[in-house]
């Protein structure tokens, strides 16, 4: 039987996770910006990150696409953008990231739809992605 990770670990892996598909600037810049009203905040982030992302029974492609649709279903655009380009880092392909938006149509109505657009727009011409 595995030993459970304690919350150290389990906040490092969550870091980790962050810097593999954010990027060490985004790590640094968040690392940066941390201060005594922010510290607890981020703690939880990274072990709910590490908690989370690092379960092997789905991947990190699939996790992000999850992710993409929950942050668009919420309207949460500053999370989506970062998140948007996370999944492209995590192996996702403009199709993919297309059909989630075209999905979200459904589930979430057009305006979400559209900001998802965009925002996936704009990761991929960050990176010189035709789309």
């Amino acid at each position: 039987m595995n030993k459970p990770k304690t919350i150290d670990e389990q906040r490092a892996e969550g870091l980790a996770v962050m810097q593999s598909f954010a990027g060490a600037d985004y790590a640094a810049k968040r690392a940066a910006s941390t201060n005594d009203f922010n510290r607890e905040l981020r703690a939880l982030s990274e072990l709910a990150m590490g908690a989370v992302w690092t379960r092997p029974e789905i991947d990190r492609r699939a996790r992000s696409l999850v992710t993409v649709a929950m942050l668009t279903a919420l309207g949460r655009h500053h999370e989506l953008a970062i998140h948007m380009d996370a999944a492209l880092t995590n192996g996702c392909t403009p199709a993919q990231l297309k059909e989630v938006v075209l999905q979200s149509v459904i589930y979430c109505g057009f305006p979400a739809a559209n900001e998802a657009c965009r925002i996936a727009e704009e990761a991929m011409r960050k990176r010189g992605i035709a789309f």
